[in-house]
């Protein structure tokens, strides 16, 4: 039986390394999309295939920049034929004091976090709708749902953004393309971990279960809503927090 192919964006590290990982044990063909961070994105690359027997396709591309997209999705095309699911990890964010935040600034977020995610769902939602069939999964945020801290205005407009966008390809690619994304709160990425202590404990207590989520705990929740499992899961925002929002 041919293996489903999962294309993961921002894929090398933290959240993204976790979806690619729970892929690669459900017997998935990856597509590991990255940026900047080639030595870990490579390192990753070598970890799964020493582990499963699948192939891992590593593509640096710039999901902002449209040819890029398209150049990407030309070269999974060209090796798999197509595209299962699609999930949308990539992201930026650059906190700082709202006088402080530039329009370039601002419009960088934007242009990696919601119009990157257009532009993705846009082109593999094309060749879905040509399979008749396939699941697009975008990482959102609680911060694009409760919008709570101001240095971060650029980012939450960018996570609110998505979920809107859910919601309309959910529509645009019906009936055959299920569309749905997960909200998550704090998770123990590396670049968590280097923030204040003091900050992050203050903000675990605010959970019910007083810590931080763990990337797996994510990719657990996106696995799921590419699985049959979820078959009849569509244009859903999943909050995956630890109840925070309690």
């Amino acid at each position: 039986m041919e293996k489903k192919v999962v294309l993961v964006t921002g894929a090398a590290k933290g959240i993204g390394a976790a979806i690619v990982k729970k892929f690669a044990s459900l017997n998935y063909n990856i597509v590991l999309n990255y940026l900047t961070s080639e030595d870990k994105a490579n390192k990753l690359k070598e970890e799964i295939e020493d582990l499963y027997n699948i192939k891992v396709m590593l593509i640096k591309a710039d999901i902002s920049n449209e040819d890029e997209v398209k150049k990407m999705i030309k070269s999974i095309m060209s090796e798999f034929h197509h595209i299962d699911c699609l999930v949308n990890n990539a992201a930026l964010c650059q906190d700082n004091y709202f006088k402080e935040k530039t329009a370039l600034e601002f419009q960088k977020v934007l242009n990696v976090n919601l119009v990157g995610t257009f532009l993705t769902c846009k082109y593999v939602g094309e060749i879905m709708l040509e399979q008749k069939q396939g699941r697009i999964i975008n990482i959102s945020s609680t911060n694009g749902i409760d919008t709570n801290e101001t240095y971060s205005m650029d980012y939450d407009a960018s996570k609110s953004g998505i979920i809107s966008l859910t919601k309309n390809f959910a529509k645009a690619l019906s009936p055959y393309v299920l569309v749905n994304a997960l909200a998550p709160g704090w998770v123990n990425t590396e670049s968590v971990k280097e923030m204040n202590p003091t900050y992050l404990e203050s903000e675990k207590a605010k959970s019910l279960l007083k810590r931080f989520g763990e990337p797996t705990e994510i990719a657990n929740v996106v696995a799921f809503l590419a699985s049959d499992e979820a078959s009849f899961v569509n244009s859903t925002i999943i909050r995956v927090d630890g109840g925070k929002s309690v």
